[in-house]
């Protein structure tokens, strides 16, 4: 493998326009940039540009929205996943894959070196490095942001003693986006007491500006996919597209949370993300509807684990694809139609119907057409209470409790 040349994966933003500079200036390396398309905003012509002034060699643009949505987007929406139940895991989904581009151009490229612009304090360094040695090991990764500590003000300086101005670098914060999701942090962000101001979001309106009747809409699911939308078929991609601009209209998919990190601190993230928030609601109700008691219970908590995992970047594990069968396997009944309200802000599942439903109204209502047996209820609640009894009988325990309660519990007795 050539040493004397360096994948790295760009952005074309301050930190890797700057790292292209750095890479070759103190490492002597040759630099080949490689932009993977996730469904972020892309300027083709700014990229070529920018990369070939900053002195890159080639650059590869990389197609990967359908496989990012089939292949990361679609499993984590089958998990429900949300890391500390909030966050859609939009920016941890597509690190392994373009990791996977990272390493596809090293190979083709015949290089033994990669490159990415991540923080020592962030996620990314460690969804990118793990990712990287689960799929080449023999590849050396360089962390140029790790290395040189240059301060956001250093850096301008340096890019503009090399002539490069990089119209990003006077952005208020720090921004992320792919379909399933942008992620926007620092700047104003960091002080936790600060409400996001209007100018962080791009996607979404303000609850207050939205329009003012609601919006029904109908998503369709056959096995836990989405394929429909009000009755059209059409792709999960262009799903996601349409909900995300029906969500934003609406001010759905703002989230602003203090996020555990994988190293350790705490960050603010704010997050746009209507496509997700909608579909999760959605997928969440259909599996109500058509899971067990005992395998939802089940599916929560390895939902949980899944996005650990995922925001921890550990795509590419055992225990990642193990978890990923058990979510699948669940699947197979998830199919059917959801009814969903998007207004001011809010996404509200208001009607679901499925084949394989398990409710049954003759069995829930206390109307006409009660079916369900009510004196079987007491046998069940004998054999329910006796262990209780039985632990009465020799643990005080429960009297105690009684016996304070008792005491703060003011008790009236009243005669005719």
């Amino acid at each position: 493998m050539d040493r004397s040349k360096v994948i790295l994966a760009y952005s074309g933003g301050l930190d890797t326009s700057a790292a292209i500079i750095w890479l070759r200036e103190q490492k002597g390396l040759e630099v080949v940039a490689v932009t993977v398309d996730v469904g972020q905003a892309l300027d083709i012509e700014m990229l070529q540009s920018r990369a070939f002034q900053a002195g890159a060699s080639e650059l590869y643009i990389v197609d990967a929205k359908s496989a990012f949505v089939e292949n990361f987007v679609l499993p984590n929406l089958k998990a429900n996943g949300l890391y500390e139940g909030r966050y859609p895991l939009a920016t941890a989904l597509s690190r392994p894959l373009i990791a996977s581009a990272l390493v596809a151009v090293a190979r083709a490229e015949g290089a033994g070196l990669v490159a990415h612009g991540c923080t020592g304090k962030g996620n990314d360094q460690v969804r990118f490095e793990l990712a990287l040695a689960a799929l080449a090991p023999a590849l050396e990764v360089i962390a140029p942001l790790r290395e040189w500590r240059m301060n956001r003000e250093q850096e301008l300086s340096y890019l503009h003693e090399h002539a490069l101005t990089v119209s990003s670098a006077t952005r208020k914060y720090s921004i992320d986006e792919n379909l399933w999701g942008r992620s926007i942090e620092a700047g104003p962000l960091e002080d936790e007491w600060n409400e996001p101001e209007e100018d962080a979001f791009e996607w979404t309106v303000p609850a207050k500006k939205a329009p003012d009747l609601p919006e029904y809409i109908e998503i369709e699911f056959e096995r836990g996919v989405p394929v429909a939308l009000n009755g059209t078929y059409m792709s999960f991609v262009d799903i996601i597209w349409k909900l995300n601009e029906l969500g934003g209209k609406h001010g759905v998919g703002r989230i602003d949370m203090i996020e555990s990190r994988v190293v350790g601190i705490k960050s603010r993230e704010v997050y746009e993300a209507p496509a997700a928030v909608i579909l999760v609601e959605a997928h969440s109700a259909l599996e109500q509807l058509c899971l067990t008691r005992d395998l939802l219970s089940m599916k929560r908590i390895i939902s949980e684990k899944w996005s650990q995992l995922v925001y921890e970047g550990l795509w590419f594990t055992d225990i990642r694809r193990s978890v990923a069968a058990f979510i699948e396997e669940t699947q197979r009944n998830i199919t059917g139609v959801v009814r969903v309200k998007l207004h001011k802000g809010q996404c509200t599942v208001v009607g679901r119907k499925s084949p394989y439903a398990l409710y049954r109204k003759e069995l829930a209502t206390y109307g006409a057409g009660d079916v369900f047996d009510q004196s079987a209820a007491s046998g069940y609640l004998k054999l329910l209470s006796l262990p209780l009894k039985s632990q009465s009988l020799v643990d005080s325990a429960n009297q105690d409790e009684l016996s304070k309660l008792l005491g703060v519990v003011k008790v009236e007795r009243s005669r005719r």
